[in-house]
């Protein structure tokens, strides 16, 4: 079963709970899903260190074809 917005956020947000977090659905399937993550955490991490920190949040919904979440863009940046 695809995952919603509301759990893809909820996971993010467990590991970042202060960050701006914008969930777009791609393809308008509930299986292609692009996020910006915006969070302080980030300064000073470059974006390679920024999006395995925000992949590990989401580890069991990413594993393997069995996971919850099939595909994820993702932009992370820490605020201006």
């Amino acid at each position: 079963m695809p995952m919603q917005a509301q759990d893809i956020e909820d996971r993010i947000r467990a590991a970042f709970p202060d960050a701006k977090i914008t969930i777009t659905d791609l393809a308008g399937d509930g299986n292609h899903w692009a996020a910006e993550v915006v969070d302080e955490a980030f300064r000073g991490m470059n974006r390679v260190q920024q999006q395995r920190a925000v992949y590990a949040a989401l580890k069991e919904e990413l594993a393997g074809s069995n996971g919850a979440l099939h595909a994820l863009a993702l932009t992370t940046k820490a605020p201006e």
